[in-house]
């Protein structure tokens, strides 16, 4: 392996403010406790306002009616949106039925938002109850610790609700990996559940005393389906399995999809293979891959400062050279694998257990009740019945898993009632969005409140040409940070102002290639005439089983994204 490298180890520089915060922030206290009594205000103050990220909260307000509170001279209407620690996406009923009541009771919206990040979301939660949201959490075995800021965050895990042995391997390292990377600080405990200061010194032997240059995420997949879509994320652990059984991982490290309008030194890019290790060594590889990350990562620019980044400037075989280094191994070759799917199988499965899976389609993840379909009741009464778990799917979705036969007819019938069976298109399964207005304070453009109407169009377009039940994976973001995952789509909507977009094309369905910008900051009206434009070429000029996406690069509509550092944006 080359000792050469393109760039430094270590960017040399003034360091950003962030790192200021985190290295006075005593290891996450701040002053976040002080705060709370601050009854002033609606939010946190100072660095407060970004230390309580750590803690699993942003702070946002309704930016629907914000220029009206402006006029009124009062303050934004501050409220906290709150994000759970969930490895693997598995709840208990119990825990639903309690956070189910926590957001009828103690939250603005009401609802429960499931997210692409496999757990789920509290919108809306005032200042007053940020202390009853994480004490309910402690109450049902559950937190909220490192699901945001420059920590490793909730660790995704495929659903897969068949090889139910299998999956029960993997979703147990999903567990062992979120436990091994959070923080040691006794922050989250002592301001959130009253838990005394032990006296020793604050110690953080894996994320360091100021912690990782930038969010860090990581993957359990689960072949032959890519649900968690491993290419967004920093770390990703491929299971291989032997008789059924885990014998180990493959290793893919620094994928990543958050870029910058307009700044060249920002891009998508897909995760680098790094090889295969027997699962002895799991633990010890992922805290080579956070520590060299930690120690190497890009401190004086937050835009430059993921694992992807950190992989182009070194170079991957110096950067993985220095894993095996410190975890004191060897990568084998990488184990075969195949992709061929992403998508959750909508509808009830049968599981090698002789156990049912029913996976429930929610659009965009927002649970609550709508007219003629209470879908938060529903839920709510079959938790009240289920006797094994729910499980939340990277892509927003809810599965009812571990159905005996004589439990099915009367969870369905539940389900039915409540809406949440309702058949939908292929089209429909396979879009996603992200919040984005009125909650997100980063959006430029809807996605959430946009994406129900737009596929509506979209499935018009396709009974047009034809293909009705046919499908393009389409994602929707409200600005470029990714949150959608519209740069692993076939089209993919990248906000850019009130009712623009950038349009790209050019992904695959099991998401394993960047898609390219189309065309730039246009309209609804616009991105549905070329997407009309262009499945009516697909229709009639595409191979037998061939994707919209992989269709564009083949007919010449698209060039493939080969480099992302250096042709993204050509």
């Amino acid at each position: 392996m080359s000792e050469k490298h393109p760039g430094p180890l270590v960017v040399e520089g003034k360091l950003t403010d962030a790192e200021r915060l985190k290295r006075e922030s005593n290891f996450l206290r701040g002053t976040i406790q002080e705060d709370l009594q601050d009854g002033l205000t609606g939010g946190f103050r100072g660095d407060n306002f970004l230390l309580i990220r750590f803690h699993g909260m942003y702070q946002q307000d309704d930016r629907d009616i914000r220029a009206e509170r402006a006029e009124q001279k009062l303050e934004p209407r501050h409220a906290m949106m709150l994000r759970c620690r969930l490895p693997g996406g598995i709840i208990t009923t119990e825990q639903w039925r309690a956070i189910d009541k926590f957001a009828e009771d103690k939250t603005i919206y009401g609802s429960i938002r499931l997210t692409n990040r496999q757990t789920f979301q509290f919108h809306g939660i005032l200042k007053k109850n940020v202390k009853p949201a994480h004490e309910m959490l402690h109450e049902v075995g559950l937190d909220a610790l490192a699901t945001a800021n420059d920590v490793n965050r909730n660790v995704l895990c495929t659903s897969n609700p068949v090889e139910s042995e299998l999956h029960q391997e993997a979703y147990e390292w999903a567990k062992k990996l979120s436990e091994h990377l959070l923080p040691r600080t006794r922050a989250y405990a002592e301001i959130w559940w009253d838990q005394e200061k032990v006296a020793t010194t604050d110690e953080e032997p894996i994320l360091g005393a100021t912690y990782l240059p930038r969010k860090f995420k990581t993957t359990v997949v689960v072949p032959p389906q890519n649900d968690v879509d491993l290419h967004a994320n920093d770390m990703n652990f491929i299971a291989i399995a032997k008789d059924g059984k885990l014998v180990g991982f493959n290793l893919l490290v620094g994928g990543g999809l958050s870029i910058e309008h307009g700044n060249k030194a920002t891009y998508a890019r897909t995760a680098s293979e790094f090889g295969y290790i027997p699962l002895e060594h799991t633990l010890a590889v992922a805290e080579a891959v956070v520590t060299t990350q930690r120690d190497w990562g890009n401190r004086t620019d937050r835009k430059n400062a993921k694992t992807k980044y950190t992989l182009e400037r070194v170079g991957v075989d110096v950067f993985k050279a220095e894993v095996e280094r410190r975890a004191g191994i060897t990568f084998e070759p990488t184990r075969p694998y195949e992709f061929t799917g992403r998508g959750d199988r909508i509808g009830w499965v049968k599981g090698i257990d002789d156990k049912w899976h029913l996976t429930l389609f929610i659009e965009n993840g927002r649970i609550l009740d709508y007219p003629g379909r209470p879908l938060k009741t529903g839920l709510m009464e079959i938790a009240k019945i289920h006797k094994g778990d729910f499980r939340l799917t990277a892509n927003q979705n809810l599965i009812v898993a571990g159905v005996p036969a004589s439990e099915k007819a009367a969870i369905e019938k539940i389900a039915k009632e409540s809406g949440l069976m309702n058949a939908v298109k292929p089209q429909r399964e396979n879009s996603m969005a992200c919040v984005s207005f009125p909650t997100c304070p980063l959006a430029m453009a809807e996605a959430e409140r946009f994406l129900p109407q737009f596929v509506t169009k979209v499935e018009e377009v396709l009974e047009k040409h034809n293909v009705p039940d046919e499908h393009i994976v389409t994602r929707v973001t409200g600005c470029p940070n990714g949150c959608g995952r519209a740069l692993l789509a076939e089209i993919g909507l990248v906000g850019k102002a009130p009712g623009r977009y950038n349009l790209h094309i050019g992904g695959n369905r099991i998401g394993t290639r960047i898609p390219r910008m189309y065309r730039e900051n246009i309209t609804e009206p616009e991105i549905l005439a070329s997407i009309d434009e262009l499945v009516g070429r697909w229709s009639k000029e595409r191979e037998a089983d061939e994707g919209f996406g992989d269709f564009t690069i083949r007919a010449g509509i698209i060039r493939p994204v080969l480099d992302p550092a250096r042709d993204l944006w050509d």
